[in-house]
């Protein structure tokens, strides 16, 4: 099969695309004919091995790529199901967590896998995993109540989308901050007001939030502090600026500490793909609640642009790869 392989912690350029054997699945695994794969910051970190702290997870290795193809979600069709596997069969079309997407198949746990929700391509269900995810977990930590304040950093990003979306739903007056050119996408998400950070810092208003949500990762604690309510919740996704060792997670150290003597809350986010959480996003999607935002899709044998597009720091929604 062919698939977008690296042997070494690098940037894009160590991507190639490769015939390489077809992955069996274990008893207790499910082999997914891969139709899509998002491209998420997961990929990045997974690519280059950054921050440095992240290698002593066994996902993603020491001194190597713990595993050889890229890719992290995905959509397709069932193909094979391990002699322990239940309630799912050859045949059936899914989106989940895969490992190694970026492959015309892909091995993955029945429990990280959900039939496709009705309605959406193989293209939109790819990209809900990990981003839609995350959010619906962050925005889990303190979920809004109707009226509340919401404030999305990065609104016009993969979390952001759905984050902004997810709060509307909930009844929360959302405030997107996002770059000029997505001004008019996350107002159509249905933030009630957009920041755009190149011209207005986020405490230009005087506005206090009951909930912010940080998929940026670059703002100080200080500057957070002073917009949020007394006792509101800050939830950080990331850091992809906090340098190369520790990628911010410097900075929720500090607020993990701050937490213990003030009133207002400040938790990192460490997602996990969970059924039950794409069950609950099936059904939102099939609402029409959060409808994925792809920027652009790629084919497998330009899955390199894609992810450089990512490191470009611009996407407006996500990015995907189709196969």
């Amino acid at each position: 099969m062919k698939a977008i392989v690296q042997d070494a912690f690098g940037s894009a350029d160590s991507l190639r695309l490769r015939d390489i054997d077809r992955p069996v699945p274990r008893d207790d695994e499910v082999l997914v004919e891969v139709r899509a794969a998002g491209v998420d910051p997961s990929v990045w970190h997974l690519m280059t091995g950054r921050p440095y702290v992240a290698r002593l997870s066994p996902q993603v290795g020491l001194r190597r790529p713990a595993r050889a193809v890229c890719g992290w979600d995905a959509a397709g069709r069932v193909e094979a199901v391990g002699s322990k596997v239940t309630g799912v069969k050859p045949g059936e079309e899914v989106f989940g967590q895969c490992a190694g997407s970026f492959a015309e198949y892909a091995t993955a746990k029945p429990d990280q896998l959900a039939p496709l929700p009705a309605g959406l391509s193989f293209e939109q269900a790819a990209v809900l995993p990990v981003s839609a995810v995350t959010a619906l977990q962050g925005l889990e930590v303190a979920r809004p109540r109707p009226g509340q304040k919401v404030l999305v950093i990065g609104a016009s990003g993969g979390v952001g989308t759905y984050a902004v979306q997810l709060a509307v739903h909930y009844g929360a007056e959302v405030t997107g901050v996002c770059g000029p050119s997505a001004a008019d996408l996350v107002g159509s998400l249905g933030a009630a007001h957009v920041i755009d950070y190149t011209r207005e810092d986020i405490t230009a208003r005087g506005t206090r939030y009951d909930f912010i949500l940080d998929s940026a990762g670059n703002r100080p604690l200080s500057r957070l502090r002073s917009v949020l309510a007394p006792r509101g919740t800050v939830v950080f996704v990331g850091g992809e600026d906090g340098g190369p060792f520790l990628g911010g997670m410097d900075r929720w150290a500090r607020a993990a500490v701050l937490s213990a003597f003030v009133k207002q809350r400040f938790r990192p986010l460490f997602a996990i793909t969970r059924q039950r959480d794409l069950l609950t996003l099936k059904a939102l999607a099939e609402q029409g609640v959060i409808t994925p935002v792809v920027d652009r899709a790629y084919p497998l044998a330009e899955a390199v642009a894609a992810v450089r597009h990512l490191e470009s720091g611009h996407p407006r929604g996500k990015l995907v790869v189709t196969v």
